[in-house]
């Protein structure tokens, strides 16, 4: 079977930096690619901005006729190519689903939800293997119907004919820089020799030992025997989506609308420390803070106790604790956002090693802790918008980790 992808949502291309394991770009500016991955078709429209600068660098580092800046929703899905991978980051939106006005044409999601497009391709395109990634607050979504979205999402794949495994995975947990906290979840096609291989062994086994998660990302095997939901108990996807509810763990498997759900803890690997990763040299001068930024931080990154009054007129204290006036350089990085190199209180300040000054990380050294190469997003977008996109992408390392356990996979199918 050939290593054939699609990726949705593409960003700025973490998950094909990390399947094709890239480290450089050549004097074109393009990716050298050295994995075994062909990727046919690429999509990313960023809605809410004119400029479409995660699109202008992707195609930027992989120039090719077939990536899309269209709106998903307007593209024929019997128009993208056939595939063996579909993969892709994508938001945590209200997953809900109702009744259409004109009953006869069924059950429909929420215009704008990007779940219904990925289903919608994979109702037409029948991809093998699916590879999707998401924050992990997606298992516990929405706050008053705990775990009903990611529940939708287990009963439409399991309607369309896939198993399903999942972990949260912490990256700076198995040694990479970046103390980054998402979901990863791997589907896959009841055809293929991969389900055929699993579909006997125990849910315990897959978790803790056979599945994919367990091969690239090890856990402790002296956790409790895991959970079981039931995803077949309601009448349609509508009833499931107004009744459903469970308590998903971060690791867990579907099959057949059972599933099977534990907490786990990680094998720890020694993280990458920032200081392996910070430039001693060529800092641009933007980066240094003034004194009136350097005050700020320090009220930022303060205790608090601010009085505030909500909506319905009653007062209440807001508390914060406080942090370290700056990040320690033996550590790797905490959870970098999108308002990364703005005064704010997540943003990283470090003393740097040569001038004992503080300042902020550079561009560069965000796209380290995602461990993009170096410059990787610097194709004409500001400075500001580079730390936006490393606020918004995946740690690549984990991709590849994953990749070259899906490869193995691949290469026993038909």
């Amino acid at each position: 079977m050939n290593k054939t992808v699609v990726e949705l949502f593409a960003g700025v291309g973490g998950f094909r930096v990390g399947l094709n394991n890239i480290k450089s770009i050549n004097s074109k500016g393009e990716a050298i690619e050295n994995g075994p991955w062909s990727f046919l078709w690429a999509n990313q429209r960023e809605p809410s901005t004119k400029s479409q600068d995660a699109f202008n660098c992707y195609n930027t580092r992989f120039p090719h006729k077939n990536n899309s800046n269209t709106d998903i929703s307007q593209i024929s899905k019997a128009s993208i190519p056939n595939h063996t991978l579909l993969c892709g980051g994508f938001p945590c939106q209200d997953y809900s689903v109702a009744r259409s006005l004109s009953q006869e044409k069924g059950i429909e999601g929420k215009k704008g939800v990007l779940w219904w497009q990925i289903r919608d391709i994979l109702k037409i395109k029948r991809p093998p293997f699916v590879l999707l990634e998401n924050v992990d607050r997606l298992l516990k979504s929405p706050s008053k119907q705990r775990g009903r979205d990611f529940g939708i999402m287990l009963k439409c794949f399991n309607e369309l004919g896939y198993a399903v495994e999942w972990r949260v995975i912490n990256a700076a947990d198995y040694g990479h820089p970046q103390r980054r906290r998402r979901i990863y979840i791997f589907a896959y096609s009841k055809k293929t020799n991969y389900y055929k291989a699993t579909k006997s062994k125990s849910a315990i086994s897959i978790i803790f030992n056979e599945g994919i998660f367990a091969k690239c990302f090890p856990i402790n095997k002296n956790e409790n025997k895991p959970s079981v939901i039931s995803l077949d108990t309601y009448e349609d996807l509508v009833s499931f989506s107004d009744n459903f509810s469970a308590a998903f763990e971060k690791s867990g498997y579907m099959i057949n609308n059972k599933v099977y759900t534990c907490k786990t803890t990680p094998i720890f690997e020694t993280p990458t420390a920032l200081n392996q990763i910070i430039l001693t040299q060529n800092i641009p001068t933007y980066c240094f803070l003034s004194q009136e930024q350097i005050e700020k931080f320090k009220y930022l990154r303060g205790s608090k106790k601010i009085k505030r009054i909500d909506k319905n007129g009653f007062e209440y204290t807001y508390s914060e604790g406080s942090m370290a006036p700056f990040d320690d350089l033996n550590l790797p990085g905490r959870t970098m956002l999108t308002s990364e190199g703005t005064v704010n209180r997540s943003t990283h300040i470090i003393r740097d090693l040569n001038q004992n000054k503080l300042r902020l990380l550079s561009p560069v050294e965000c796209e380290r802790l995602n461990e993009f190469p170096d410059n990787w997003t610097n194709t004409g977008m500001t400075t500001k918008r580079r730390y936006f996109m490393m606020g918004n992408a995946l740690v690549c390392g984990i991709i590849k980790k994953i990749g070259d356990e899906l490869k193995k996979i691949i290469d026993k199918e038909k």
